[in-house]
């Protein structure tokens, strides 16, 4: 079903908290509403008649792609999602797959004059990667019938289940993050208390593999641990205004934000590691088939007669990288 756009728009605004033109926040409650309760035929309950024959079916359209649009939204606000994942929307049933190619260069040979003896080179081929994604679901109830009654305000009700996903997605963005690391060989891997010349060689050998510019991503507490010999007012401006220092040696610092282990107050990142990439390869994949699916429960089914909706988002996170990166575990904070 096709939703009005500018219903969609409307909804996004009050989610960021600012409404275009003269209309407050609070009109934007009260328009949404309404929407609501229009194509729920003018009432503002869902009674179970009304969910027996289907003609509640307009409503959990507009809400079904509200929360969609909303915790897409949400990721894409996120600096670690933008820079760190690739993302792609699939219908429902294709292959979510990612081609890979290893960028490698040719060997050149000397040979004689008049001669062809020179042994043969392939094109790297590359590699099909394939993402497998799963349903995640959230299971509430009665809430909606509160915002056709006007008793829950409807940017709560869209707002919560739409961070609710955003949350587990970057939470499984993040673990696949950290995760790239564990494999680590020298050259790409340093460890130790930091020690200016050995990350400069970090990022001398990410570059020399990559041929690309590398960059230094890491938590602001990590990036912190940073030192360099050399201390401009612009760095020590840089220091003041966002923690860190802006570039080491020339190499640009990408601060990403912490976040905490789902269920826990431990944080996912590690505040004792730099991490050196290069080029605009993101690698981790994220690959969502479809949007969000709304569907609802029989509240005869239930003892307390109580109204249950599901939402279902099929997507799939993994990691690909088709070039060298390099990790620096420092052993201790020097601040």
């Amino acid at each position: 079903m096709a939703i009005d756009s500018n219903l969609v728009k409307l909804a996004l605004d009050g989610y960021k908290g600012h409404v275009a033109g003269d209309y407050s926040v609070n009109d934007t409650q009260e328009a949404l509403r309404k929407a609501l309760v229009e194509a729920n035929g003018g009432s503002t309950k869902l009674d179970i008649k009304a969910l027996r024959d289907g003609s509640c079916s307009k409503v959990f359209a507009i809400v079904e792609e509200l929360v969609n649009v909303i915790s897409e939204e949400g990721l894409k606000g996120d600096e670690f999602f933008m820079n760190m994942v690739e993302d792609r929307n699939l219908a429902l049933g294709d292959t979510p797959k990612f081609h890979i190619e290893r960028e490698c260069l040719f060997a050149v040979a000397d040979i004689a004059e008049g001669t062809q003896g020179v042994r043969r080179q392939r094109l790297e081929a590359g590699a099909d990667i394939t993402v497998n994604t799963q349903l995640h679901a959230i299971k509430i109830y009665e809430e909606l019938n509160r915002v056709l009654a006007g008793r829950i305000d409807f940017n709560k009700f869209v707002d919560i289940v739409s961070k609710s996903f955003t949350k587990d997605e970057l939470d499984s963005a993040y673990a696949a993050f950290v995760g790239m690391f564990s494999k680590l060989n020298a050259p790409y891997i340093e460890t130790g208390s930091f020690d200016e010349d050995k990350l400069l060689d970090l990022i001398e050998h990410v570059e020399a593999s990559t041929g690309e510019t590398a960059v230094i991503v890491g938590t602001r507490k990590a990036l912190r641990q940073i030192k360099t010999a050399v201390v401009s007012d612009s760095a020590k401006e840089d220091m003041y205004s966002m923690g860190h220092f802006g570039r080491f040696n020339g190499t640009e610092l990408i601060a990403v934000k912490q976040r905490h282990a789902t269920g826990t107050t431990d944080f996912i990142l590690d505040d004792k590691t730099l991490y050196v990439f290069a080029g605009d390869t993101k690698p981790i994949k994220r690959v969502t088939e479809g949007d969000v699916t709304m569907l609802m429960g029989t509240p005869m089914n239930n003892a307390d007669m109580s109204q249950e909706f599901l939402m279902m988002k099929r997507t799939g996170i993994a990691i690909v990288f088709d070039r060298d990166f390099g990790a620096y575990k420092m052993a201790r904070s020097i601040i």
